[in-house]
Parts: structure tokens; sequence; C-alpha cells
């Protein structure tokens, strides 16, 4: 590998381990009850949460080529510095190789993921993802984790299509039209390239890293899974093309539940902008929302 690129991801304190019982506290008794439950409490260590697994798996990445790291994790929490301690106490015992963090006190952290050159960021606060969406970063709510954890090291990642790997344009026609509309459109703009949507280039990253590696050895493998179908499949191939990015499998399901064929895939985390497809695929896999575009703008047609 001549390139040393890294795939950088931001993760929150909340994504990273289960702090419900002290955020509980946080809602009900207030910041400085909070603040004084964790530090009683900073030698107890917390267990994994929704996103410890992708995590794990992101940072066994390294192990590759250990003198040119692939992957960074970076903390970006809303806890102070003070309160933090519990969090990096926790991180060492699972022997987590994350150094780089930012503790913001209760104010939103998303404005230093351009500083840590972030390509995504993954937390338990919608807010805080919606602030980063609206901001130009690839950003998603995790909603679940893994039913069972993958025993292989491969890493594969699932995407939506519409409004997370692509902008919500065509989207925005279904909605508003109809599937016989949307379809039309689809056809008579079958070559011209969709514009990017918010997850572009954290494919684009993977897909840095994927380059380094023949295609039956890389350490990750991806996977569009979307609800279009033929031949509104056609404009997706050559935009992909066009933007001269590889995606390994693609599945146009035209609107068949997605959830087992992420179980077939072995995803270990599927990005998709509707809520409700994100709940069904938790059932099988690790789900994260992406609140971008106009289906969290209005109900969306079922």
């Amino acid at each position: 590998m001549t390139n040393k690129q890294k795939l950088v991801v931001a993760v929150s304190s909340r994504a990273l381990f289960d702090l419900d019982e002290s955020h509980t506290i946080f809602e009900t008794q207030g910041k400085e009850a909070f603040c004084r439950y964790q530090i009683e409490h900073e030698d107890e260590i917390l267990a994994p949460g929704y996103g410890f697994s992708l995590v794990k798996k992101l940072l066994n990445l390294n192990t590759i080529s250990p003198d040119r790291p692939l992957v960074e994790i970076i903390l970006l929490s809303q806890n102070s510095a003070d309160t933090g301690l519990r969090i990096f106490n926790s991180i060492a015992h699972h022997d987590l190789n994350i150094t780089r963090a930012a503790f913001t006190s209760g104010a939103s952290p998303y404005s230093y993921i351009s500083a840590f050159g972030a390509h995504l960021f993954l937390s338990s606060n919608a807010n805080d993802v919606s602030k980063a969406l609206m901001a130009g970063f690839a950003s998603a709510t995790i909603l679940s984790g893994p039913s069972k954890v993958s025993n292989s090291e491969q890493l594969r990642i699932a995407f939506d299509g519409d409004a997370v790997l692509f902008s919500d344009e065509s989207e925005q026609i279904y909605q508003n039209s109809g599937l016989l509309v949307f379809t039309e459109n689809e056809r008579n703009e079958a070559k011209k390239p969709l514009p990017g949507g918010p997850f572009k280039d954290f494919l684009r990253a993977l897909h840095h890293i994927q380059t380094q590696f023949d295609s039956d050895s890389s350490p990750i493998r991806t996977a569009l899974i979307t609800a279009r179908a033929a031949p509104a499949h056609e404009r997706v191939v050559r935009t992909l093309r066009t933007w001269g990015i590889r995606i390994d499998e693609a599945l146009f399901l035209g609107g068949m539940s997605k959830g087992a064929f992420l179980k077939a895939f072995g995803a270990d985390i599927f990005f998709d902008d509707q809520k409700g497809h994100c709940e069904s695929a938790a059932e099988h896999v690790a789900s994260a929302h992406v609140p971008h575009g106009i289906t969290n703008q209005k109900p969306p047609l079922l």
C-alpha cells in the first residue's frame, strides 16, 4: 500500500458505551447530579453500547498494517473532561485504541468533525446528528446493536441509496408524484448521474481502502440495498460508474423488506434515511438512521 490516508470515524460516548443509567439521571435530576454520579462511578467499567462492535471491528482493520493504520476512531462526547474519565477508563479496559477526543460539557460536538477530518459521525443523539448532516457531514443515529456479532474479520457495511449515498432529488419525485412518475423520470434520466448524498464521501473513503487490496482479499465489503427496481436501477449503476466508486453488491428489491437481505449479506451496520426501515433491519443487524431528505420532513408513502 502506498497511500497513507486513513478512514476517520467519530463516535459519541453513548454510541460506544451503555450510558443509559447516567443519561436517565441527567434527564431526571439535572447536570450536577449526572456529574456527581459519573465521578462516583468512574472506576466502574461501562458495558458496550450499540456502536461498540462496529468500532471494535473498525479498529481490528489496523492489525493488517500496524505500521500504517487504516482507521482512526475519534471520541466526540458531551461529557466534560472530568466526567469523561469514566469513558477513557472503559476504553482502556476494553483495549480500544482511541487516543483523541473532544469533551464539550453539554454542547453539541459536531463542529469538531471537520477539525478531526472525520468521514463519519455516529451518535445516539439525533439532534447532534441532524446538525452534523446540515453542516454537510455523513452522520447517523445508531438505533440498535447487532443481534449476533459476526465472526468474520471482514467489515461489511450496507447503505440505502436515495437520500443516503445519493441526493433525495429522485425521492422527492416519488414522494410528491408517486411510483409511476418516479419510474418514468428515472428511465428518462438514466444516463444523467445522480447528485451525491451525505454518505458519498464516506463510501469514497471506504473505496480508497479497498483499492489498496485485491478484490478477493479486501478487508471491507460494501452493499447497496435499495427499494429501487428495474428500470430505475440503471441510473444508480451509471452514477457509481461516473463517480469511479466500487460497490461490491447491489440489491434492487422493488419495495421488499430489507431485513432478510441484510442478514444474508452479514452487514455490520446498515444506513437508511427511513426510520421504519432501520427499525425493521434492527431485528437482524445493527442499523443507523440518516435523518436527511424529504422522508424526514413528512410521512413517507407506504
